[in-house]
């Protein structure tokens, strides 16, 4: 017990100093100073203290030959003792008002770390060897052990999985100085590996029923993680593990023994889906007359396809199939699985993807867990997100429809229809539309924009969208099919208006000049344009010069 004596002390001159003062008991105070007269001489220039205590099993009785060490502040050498029959332990010379850490250990025994500030009255006028008092210190015995049966969630033996248990708290102080800040830690932590048969065994640990004798039944606790399970060793995990508490006194009512049922990694009856990838619309599948997010969807060239499966994926089970925005023919890929079936990349043939084409990608894959088949489309573009390209009229054609004869000089005859092929898709603003001038006389006057569909005039040719949902029909009889079925994206290329007005015929040439009016739009900015696949407004007129022709479909043979 602490105790403490008020004194008045008067400041004095100082007065004995130099050689005169001695101190060869180390106590902190002139020797043979018996009425001080001199603040200097009486009061202690490091004051210092004692730290005891006794050290006691969880039964209350005294442990015997228990090793205690301190360390004071940052002082890299700790000091040492042992405890004696009776468990007491003493700390002479510690300085007042340090901080200090304990450790008490002994083996068989739990260990246990508690950290204090020594009050800095120790060693203080006139006392200066006050006592602070650590105890009853009690450790627990390391005879307790705690079995477990681990199974896969496939009913199978979880063998070789590794797992940690801890049993909180194995020690306890009882502080007599309440005035001592105190911190306590005495956590045992034992490491053990699962047998063949899934027997999962951790000795030396806390006996359950001591930990209930001291501590209660409510802070008295084990706590349990298991690794991770892939029983055949394919890198796809059976279970993700699993972390589990145990009270002391749920170990003693149930046993030291029990079953524990792994979870399987995912959740059972899951649907295989992506979770994540750079094409979105193979997550969010597309929706009828909604056009995608060209930006959430866009492929670099040379950039593979990422897929991300909420599930792994068997070996061997994935297919992807890609075609451009036609949908005419398969281009090269090839696909590979990794992190055990949970990724996919997707790599086109090199040079496949190209800048503001769009694309349409067809992907198949088989659950490893569940056996479900997942299938699903998407679509997107080639080109970087942050390199915009301006867009383009990249060609204009026809379809002949018109001719009679084998010496018809194929020429543009009216009704039938020209396609204006963008250089990347661009999408229509909502309601209105962009019109075509034709840069050429088209009433027979001699002048160019006086009459309707002639370059100059307020009215034009309206063009329409007309985005892929085939390959273009050539044969009647036997139709091209697509590769696989695709959706709209809501953007295109391919734009088209029907020739018609006046009966000219024109013929396809250099000098034949269309020019599709953006700027004519009645509603130009941001919210009225035509956009491109990069977000931006296209505000400015576009113009080609020249025809290409696009055969008709041949019809089958008269029988």
């Amino acid at each position: 017990m602490k105790k403490h004596l008020v004194m008045a002390v008067v400041p004095f001159l100082a007065l004995g100093c130099g050689d005169d003062f001695k101190d060869e008991n180390g106590d902190g105070i002139a020797d043979g100073v018996r009425e001080p007269d001199n603040v200097t001489v009486v009061t202690p220039a490091t004051p210092k203290g004692t730290i005891s205590g006794q050290v006691l099993t969880s039964d209350l009785k005294p442990l015997t030959e228990a090793t205690v060490e301190v360390t004071i502040g940052s002082s890299p050498a700790p000091l040492s003792a042992t405890t004696d029959a009776k468990g007491n332990f003493t700390f002479k010379d510690v300085p007042g008002g340090s901080q200090v850490l304990l450790t008490f250990s002994k083996s068989g025994y739990a260990s246990l770390r508690a950290t204090a500030t020594i009050p800095g009255e120790a060693g203080n006028v006139p006392l200066n060897n006050a006592n602070v008092s650590f105890g009853p210190v009690t450790l627990t015995r390391l005879d307790g052990s705690l079995r477990f049966l681990l199974v896969t969630p496939q009913g199978r033996p979880a063998a070789n999985v590794r797992a940690t248990l801890e049993a909180n708290p194995a020690g306890n102080i009882t502080l007599e100085n309440n005035d001592v800040n105190l911190s306590i830690v005495s956590t045992v932590t034992v490491e053990a590996t699962s047998d063949e048969n899934g027997a999962l065994v951790f000795q030396n640990i806390p006996n359950a029923h001591e930990m209930v004798r001291y501590t209660g039944n409510v802070t008295s606790r084990y706590r349990l993680w298991v690794s991770s399970v892939d029983s055949n060793g394919d890198g796809v995990p059976e279970s993700n593990g699993y972390v589990a508490s145990y009270t002391a006194s749920e170990v003693i009512a149930q046993g030291t023994t029990r079953i524990l049922n792994l979870p399987p990694s995912r959740p059972t009856g899951a649907a295989l889906t992506i979770s994540a990838t750079n094409v979105e619309t193979l997550r969010q599948p597309t929706v009828p007359d909604v056009a995608i997010e060209p930006l959430r969807n866009m492929v670099r060239p040379g950039e593979p396809i990422y897929l991300y499966f909420n599930q792994p994926v068997q070996q061997s089970s994935l297919m992807a199939r890609l075609t451009d925005e036609y949908a005419k023919e398969s281009l090269p890929v090839t696909v590979a699985l990794g992190n055990g079936g949970y990724s996919a990349t997707i790599i086109p043939g090199n040079g496949v993807v190209q800048v503001g084409k769009e694309y349409n990608l067809d992907v198949r894959a088989v659950s490893a867990e569940t056996g479900e088949l997942y299938y699903d489309s998407g679509i997107f573009f080639g080109g970087d997100q942050g390199a915009v390209t301006p867009v383009s009229i990249a060609e204009a054609r026809y379809q002949e429809t018109s001719q009679t004869s084998s010496t018809d000089s194929q020429n543009l005859n009216p009704g039938e229809r020209v396609y204006i092929n963008f250089s990347s898709p661009i999408v229509p603003p909502a309601g209105g539309g962009v019109q075509v001038f034709i840069d050429t006389d088209l009433n027979g006057d001699n002048k160019v924009g006086t009459a309707p569909g002639e370059w100059g005039n307020k009215d034009g040719y309206p063009l329409i969208m007309e985005e892929p949902e085939h390959p273009y029909i050539t044969q009647v009889s036997s139709p091209e099919r697509p590769v696989f079925g695709i959706a709209k994206s809501g953007y295109s290329t391919r734009y088209v208006f029907t020739y018609s007005l006046y009966p000219k015929v024109l013929t396809p040439g250099s000098a034949l000049r269309f020019v599709v009016a953006f700027s004519k739009l009645p509603i130009n900015g941001v919210s009225g344009s035509y956009e491109s696949i990069w977000g931006q407004p296209i505000v400015g007129d576009l113009a080609v010069s020249g025809l290409a022709i696009q055969p008709a479909p041949i019809a089958p043979p008269a029988p």
